[in-house]
């Protein structure tokens, strides 16, 4: 696109919800974790914590340390103030200490796991550590001009589900209790990449949408959650490379399958690097087709709401 400001997604697309990326490891120097970005590696993080005595290197949440992220809240807050939903975004305990007890990117999650088993008390005090960062986080989020806040447990679906019930479950809850406390009324949102076995313990954690990652069935994700909870999904990213004709037919099955209400249209998962720009546009314009013509009569469905 030729307009100067078209880069950003806002500009370019208007949708109902824009979100700040603010990478989930962002508030870990705030409470005692540093770490390094390394081009092939990723984030590096020097000193693990591992031990009793790795655990004396945390402190509560510095905020002021990341101001930048309020500031940027604020300024996307006056920007869209009335014609999009601000979403904040912050990262699940389980999933951010997989980073910091494994020192970076991992596959297996071989030492973390083995913590569990071999050293839980000092896994306990870290996701209890990060849990009450991390809703501490997201309080000044919604105070710097979120309206909303998404948690993603990200490498939540790497774990069994009685053992995600343990080890992630309790410290989500743990954030949702104190943002519920501080933000009453501040919707929240819940994110697993792989969730497809965990559905219906997700609902327990109180938050208000459960996001569905493509390889959940939308209609049978509705009927497992049931109507008390919304979601947010589900469109294979990889659509977004199909004939235009095809990304129209998927979105249309989603918003179908997905129900009359409490439903917010949006991908499975985040945009693909390469993704054409044309196709992201299409996404959009279909959705919006489906809140104004007839397929809504046709279907019996209410406003399909866009997130970008």
């Amino acid at each position: 696109m030729d307009d100067a400001t078209s880069w950003k997604p806002w500009e370019a697309f208007h949708p109902d919800g824009v979100i700040i990326f603010s990478d989930i490891l962002t508030p870990l120097p705030a409470f005692g974790v540093p770490f390094d970005i390394e081009e092939v590696r990723g984030p590096v993080i020097g000193s693990p914590i591992r031990s009793e005595e790795a655990l004396k290197s945390l402190h509560s949440i510095d905020l002021g340390k990341l101001h930048f992220v309020g500031d940027s809240l604020r300024i996307l807050r006056q920007e869209v103030e009335g014609r999009a939903t601000l979403l904040g975004f912050v990262g699940a305990p389980w999933t951010i200490a997989t980073y910091v007890v494994e020192g970076g990117t991992t596959r297996t999650y071989t030492v973390i796991k083995s913590m569990c088993h071999t050293a839980p008390h000092v896994l306990r005090a870290l996701l209890s550590h990060i849990a009450q960062a991390i809703a501490e986080y997201a309080i000044f989020q919604v105070e710097s001009g979120a309206h909303c806040i998404q948690i993603f447990d990200s490498w939540g679906g790497q774990l069994p589900p009685d053992m995600w019930e343990r080890w992630s479950k309790p410290y989500i809850q743990q954030i949702v209790d104190v943002v519920r406390e501080k933000c009453p009324g501040t919707p929240l949102v819940l994110y697993i990449n792989g969730n497809g076995g965990l559905l219906e313990r997700m609902t327990e954690t109180g938050v208000d949408v459960i996001g569905l990652d493509w390889t959940v069935d939308m209609a049978d994700g509705r009927k497992r959650l049931g109507s008390g909870v919304g979601v947010q999904g589900n469109v294979d990213p990889a659509y977004l490379f199909s004939p235009l004709p095809a990304l129209t037919e998927e979105i249309q099955r989603v918003v179908k399958c997905a129900g009359p209400k409490g439903h917010i249209l949006n991908l499975g998962h985040g945009v693909l690097v390469g993704t054409p720009e044309e196709a992201v546009a299409h996404f959009f314009d279909v959705a919006r087709s489906l809140t104004y013509d007839s397929f809504l009569q046709d279907h019996a469905v209410e406003k399909a709401t866009l997130v970008a």
